[in-house]
């Protein structure tokens, strides 16, 4: 049975170029970093939980819920194969609850903050919304959209940003886990302006102040779909 199943649905993107030095301390043992043109990349990322259930079970009161995290890309040989999987910075959600069994098992860095989401859309656009709260400041990830989703171009960094389905946490330096996250190839829309408004140095740390005055490489809105999150497995030597 899979530790979870949910819907991630509408999940803004904004894509940042960052020098790969700044990463290095937080790959996790096991995984190297991915590059996409040659380009490192690091993506603050907002969406919806929905339909939320934890070994089969809902829990009352969080199964639907916003998430915002700043995540990056690596992956990891395998025999022969690579594994693609992305590695949190941070983890936000509304719900305490989340936050601790994120934490607590599969060692992830989820903080709990108010937060919300607005979407809207009519015949000519769609519009999608997350503010979260930190230390009395509102951040925000805003959208608006053409109102229909598209296929994703194979070999395109919109495929390279959402194709990764392994996730990573290092607990130490000889030992990490691994999960893996399985769901459809998903559908984007075509962004016809953003807002964002970050304070990235506070929520994340001094190394990422500099995204908060860097214009994104790219920004983008995933439709989503069902997933599931699969049991952790312990990497070490």
């Amino acid at each position: 049975m899979a530790f979870l199943k949910a819907e991630w649905r509408k999940l803004i993107m904004a894509n940042y170029e960052v020098d790969p030095t700044v990463l290095q301390p937080f790959v996790p043992f096991g995984t190297e970093l991915d590059l996409w043109n040659d380009t490192c990349y690091v993506s603050a990322v907002g969406f919806m939980f929905l339909n939320t259930k934890v070994l089969g079970m809902k829990i009352p009161f969080h199964t639907n819920f916003p998430e915002i995290n700043l995540r990056f890309y690596v992956k990891r040989k395998d025999g022969d194969t690579w594994k693609r999987g992305v590695v949190f910075i941070k983890e936000i959600v509304p719900k305490y609850l989340v936050s601790f069994i994120a934490n607590t098992i599969y060692k992830e860095n989820y903080q709990t903050l108010r937060m919300n989401h607005i979407w809207f859309e009519d015949d000519k656009s769609l519009n999608v919304i997350y503010k979260w709260q930190f230390k009395g400041k509102w951040n925000q990830l805003s959208v608006n959209c053409k109102p229909d989703p598209i296929e994703i171009v194979p070999n395109s960094e919109e495929e390279f940003i959402t194709e990764h389905y392994w996730g990573y946490a290092g607990i130490n330096n000889l030992k990490s886990t691994e999960y893996e996250v399985t769901h459809p190839k998903w559908k984007v829309y075509k962004v016809n302006h953003h807002s964002i408004d970050i304070d990235f140095a506070s929520l994340y740390g001094d190394e990422f102040a500099d995204l908060s005055k860097t214009k994104p490489l790219s920004v983008m809105l995933a439709e989503g779909s069902k997933i599931t999150v699969e049991g952790k497995k312990i990497l070490s030597k």
